[in-house]
């Protein structure tokens, strides 16, 4: 068994109060406090746990020992720090508990993995330092292996920038006790100096350092700043949360030997930059990462569902130049060939009914067509393509086509069905049936469905042009429908977050919109609903959301 299928795998702000992370245990995070008492010495930066198992769950927080221990300062004594896990909230009955021995070589953050639980059964956690406790958090098993589950359900989110907004959609994931975990699809952080994205005018409130991210203690102290928005704490401390990166936790468009926004000249060595930005990334989210320092791992729900959770930036060539051939050239990966090869045998054997994909970036094929002019400026922002409107977005599949030929391939040659990417990066909501030949589309039978999430915060179409949402945009929607038939919706505008849920005769995308991600009191609304059939391997709209 390898270790992957054992794990089957940017001015900070004051921190919220133990009490204002227990709000969404009653299902009543709705008051939000930007500014909210502090928490004590210790604890400033909250609790997490991620990656549930039958049998265990990874737990995580961070002390500050002394008061210039601030992340990424590199200062403060080493602290042990006690953890237990308990049954009840007032932990009355404690299951199990153990000690950590942490320091400034880790940023001062603290995991604990913890085993010997229960399966599918919902545990409250904290840390101790010096008598002193941090905020309770809660998390839950997952149901074990061969348990058939009536269903699970999961929070989907990506592309959370802070300085276009606030994090409301963390908000209104907390207050839901349905959820058995929350799946962060990337871009849990961006790099950019303050004011590069959205520029200084739009900027709702600004990252820190001020500076690009280029160095370890650069990218601690920005994933230090994240670990203080209330509704992160909120979220972190209600639900595990199982991550994958895509570009901006290192640098945009990020590949093995580069980035778009990475020059060697003047930024130093990319090797170095990646390697710090992959250190802060496992100290501070609460992710087990393989032995080779990479997030792609499996998890598995009982015998509903397979997890694959890819890592699409660390292996893959650099992007080709769109509109050229080499997005054809079979020499080219974005998966590297050892990845692909683990996911193809694990969607060969799994015998779960559900084979869902964890992909940073959008699978499905794409064209652009005949798009009106004033908006290729802006989807040429999101989606990397040039402003003349070429035709292919090469950061994703599109600009890996042996790659993506290969996998849809095997799961039709082999009769894979039920499988199901989950996708963030574009700042869209997409449902889509993934035909292994577009062009022959609908004529040929799709291999697979995906559901893309929208952005949190970070600047989508109506954004870029400042206007309205849902109205330039809308000519944009049905250009890209007309030329992508197996694209069944696709929303330009809305920021939100998205919940899923699987049972055994389908699986089901809610999309929610927040109002105002300018507001932290922003409301949130259904947008609508899709589901994929058993068997069927495309998406149809649904009536109403799950629960």
């Amino acid at each position: 068994m390898t270790d992957h299928d054992q794990i089957s795998r940017r001015t900070a702000v004051t921190a919220v109060a133990a009490t204002a992370a227990l709000l969404p245990f009653a299902g009543a995070a709705t008051a939000h406090a930007q500014q909210a008492p502090d928490q004590g010495r210790f604890f400033q930066h909250g609790v997490a746990s991620g990656d549930p198992l039958p049998d265990g769950v990874l737990l995580w927080t961070r002390v500050t020992p002394t008061p210039s221990a601030t992340p990424g300062s590199g200062r403060g004594p080493a602290t042990k720090v006690s953890w237990e896990v308990a049954s009840d909230q007032g932990f009355a009955t404690v299951v199990t508990r153990g000690t950590v021995t942490t320091s400034a070589a880790a940023d001062h953050t603290v995991k604990a993995d913890v085993r010997g639980l229960r399966p599918a059964t919902p545990y409250y956690y904290r840390f101790t330092v010096d008598g002193q406790h941090s905020p309770v958090g809660r998390t839950r098993t997952a149901p074990a292996h061969d348990a058939a589950a009536g269903n699970v359900r999961f929070g989907v989110v990506s592309c959370a920038n802070w300085e276009s907004g606030y994090f409301s959609s963390y908000r209104h994931l907390a207050a839901r006790t349905d959820l058995d975990a929350v799946l962060h699809l990337g871009d849990y952080l961006y790099e950019y100096k303050s004011g590069e994205f959205p520029d200084f005018t739009y900027v709702v409130r600004p990252h820190s350092p001020a500076h690009e991210l280029l160095t370890l203690a650069d990218y601690r102290i920005r994933h230090g700043v994240h670990k203080t928005d209330p509704d992160a704490l909120a979220m972190h401390a209600a639900h595990p949360v199982i991550a994958i990166w895509d570009d901006h936790e290192f640098a945009d468009n990020a590949w093995k030997g580069g980035a778009v926004n990475h020059t060697p000249g003047t930024e130093g060595s990319w090797s170095a930059r990646m390697a710090a930005a992959k250190q802060a990334y496992f100290e501070w989210m609460p992710v087990r990462p393989s032995i080779a320092g990479t997030t792609y791992r499996r998890l598995r729900f009982g015998t509903l569902a397979d997890l694959h959770l890819l890592d699409l930036r660390s292996f893959r060539d650099e992007q080709a130049k769109p509109g050229s051939g080499a997005v054809d050239d079979p020499s080219r990966t974005i998966t590297g060939r050892a990845q692909l090869d683990w996911l193809k045998a694990g969607l060969t054997r799994s015998d779960t009914a559900w084979r869902l994909v964890g992909t940073s970036v959008m699978v499905s094929q794409v064209a652009f067509g005949s798009i009106p002019a004033h908006l290729l400026g802006p989807l040429a922002e999101i989606l990397g393509i040039p402003k003349e409107g070429l035709a292919v977005n090469t950061d994703q599949w599109d600009g890996y086509t042996d790659d993506r030929r290969e996998l849809l391939g095997h799961l039709s040659d082999r009769g894979i069905d039920n499988t199901v990417f989950l996708t963030g990066d574009i700042h869209m909501a997409w449902a889509n049936d993934v035909p292994l030949q577009a062009a022959t589309y609908p004529a040929t039978r799709p291999v697979a469905t995906e559901f893309v999430v929208t952005s949190v915060t970070s600047d989508n179409v109506d954004d870029f042009l400042h206007v309205a949402p849902h109205t330039i945009s809308l000519a944009g929607v049905a250009a890209i429908r007309a030329a992508n038939r197996h694209v069944k919706w696709l929303d330009m505008d809305s920021h939100g977050y998205s919940v899923l849920d699987v049972n055994a005769e389908r699986t089901q995308m809610d999309y929610f919109g927040i109002s105002d991600k300018t507001d932290p009191n922003a409301t949130s609304k259904l947008l609508r609903s899709y589901r994929t059939r058993s068997g069927s391997q495309q998406v149809e709209r649904a009536d109403q959301p799950v629960g």
